[in-house]
């Protein structure tokens, strides 16, 4: 009976988190990284929406553990999460993410699951984990400044008369290089660990510090070199090739930053019948795949058009913060708003070209949105639980 009650439960609880994973990947992560390429005419809007699909999950897959684990084990403390709180969690942030979706409200899925797991902790007598939440709120409230700071003064840097195109572009790629050459996947390091390129090639040769830079460098100036080749050819061709590689590594990293979300809540419950957490991350993919290809297409027309005003060298001032700020989120495990990255980097960009006119009013409402996601997930989590648990 309780094995039969459990995998009960699983099946709900499976069945809210795959609609967490459909909305994510239908939202901001599914469309917003090819939209400039599309807005460029660099690829067809199909074609992006197969390809995020299939990025999101490589990304959730391979980089998807450190959020996963985060919201699942590090949120709460002195207690573990029950099955019965994993789903009333789960639940509660489908149902709000699903009335945020269908009535247009700006429900931000990083504030709301993150509320709701905080919130039947709590109920069930848990600790609050204060270390863990400085870390988030630092992330949360720095993530506007650092993606709007770093978008505008990249902007900047590709719009200086004394600097030419044919510098600049190639200058930026060799620094995603750069970041590319310290990102961590699973497959480079041993079981249970994940390692960059630089950290897998010290692991492997020795020379510690030395050989950590050296790649690191040695990858930097290969990208910067294949783009400065391929704008000696044809510029504008270039940058299109460039906003087609930030939006496969702004795919990926919503993958690896955005899967948690989904799942996270699920640990408890997935261990209780041996689910190991690769089986998650599979599935939680498969879950932003599948709202990337049957959701996101539309958004990404839409957001093609406002993407195309922008252009080319504002579009990859916002992605290339975005980029790592999405890693940064991964690195640390910090469950993180994609749509807050791409908004602040879009508005930052925005400004570097003098488009001042970003509503202040409508800026404020949403922070606002994101603010009341929070909270509110976490009283509507914490009375649900308490319900739950007098009647059980």
């Amino acid at each position: 009976m309780f094995v039969s009650g459990t995998v009960g439960l699983l099946v709900v609880a499976a069945a809210a988190s795959l609609f967490m994973a459909w909305a994510i990947g239908a939202g901001s992560s599914g469309s917003t990284p090819f939209a400039p390429a599309v807005g460029a005419n660099a690829i067809s809007v199909m074609r992006a929406g197969f390809y995020v699909g299939i990025l999101g999950l490589l990304g959730a897959v391979l980089q998807g553990a450190n959020v996963t684990e985060a919201v699942g084990e590090e949120l709460i403390g002195g207690v573990t999460i029950s099955p019965t709180a994993a789903i009333v969690a789960l639940v509660t942030a489908a149902v709000l993410v699903a009335i945020g979706v269908f009535s247009g409200y700006p429900i931000a899925t990083a504030f709301t699951v993150t509320g709701a797991v905080v919130g039947v902790g709590l109920a069930l007598g848990g600790d609050p984990a204060w270390g863990k939440y400085r870390q988030i709120a630092a992330l949360w409230v720095l993530t506007p400044f650092l993606g709007g700071g770093v978008a505008y003064a990249t902007a900047r840097f590709l719009r200086a008369e004394r600097i030419t195109e044919r510098v600049a572009v190639p200058a930026l790629a060799g620094v995603v290089g750069l970041l590319l050459a310290n990102i961590s996947f699973v497959v480079l390091g041993p079981p249970g660990e994940q390692l960059s390129l630089a950290q897998a090639a010290v692991a492997r040769l020795g020379g510690g510090v030395a050989v950590h830079a050296g790649v690191s460098v040695v990858v930097a100036t290969v990208v910067a070199l294949l783009l400065a080749r391929d704008m000696a050819s044809d510029p504008a061709r270039a940058q299109r090739h460039f906003l087609l590689a930030l939006g496969g590594l702004v795919a990926f990293s919503a993958g690896g930053s955005q899967v948690g979300l989904a799942i996270g809540p699920l640990m408890p419950l997935s261990e209780s019948v041996g689910i190991p957490l690769a089986t998650l991350l599979v599935g939680g993919g498969l879950g932003l795949l599948l709202g990337s290809w049957t959701g996101a297409p539309r958004m990404i027309k839409a957001l093609s058009q406002d993407y195309s005003s922008l252009g080319p060298r504002r579009s990859i001032a916002a992605l290339i913060p975005s980029f790592a700020i999405a890693q940064t989120a991964v690195f640390f495990g910090i469950p993180v708003s994609f749509n807050e990255i791409i908004v602040s980097a879009i508005i930052g960009s925005g400004y570097a070209a003098g488009g001042g006119e970003v509503s202040g009013a409508k800026m404020g409402y949403t922070v606002l949105a994101w603010a009341a996601s929070l909270a509110l997930a976490l009283g509507v989590s914490y009375g649900a639980f308490a319900a739950v648990d007098a009647f059980v």
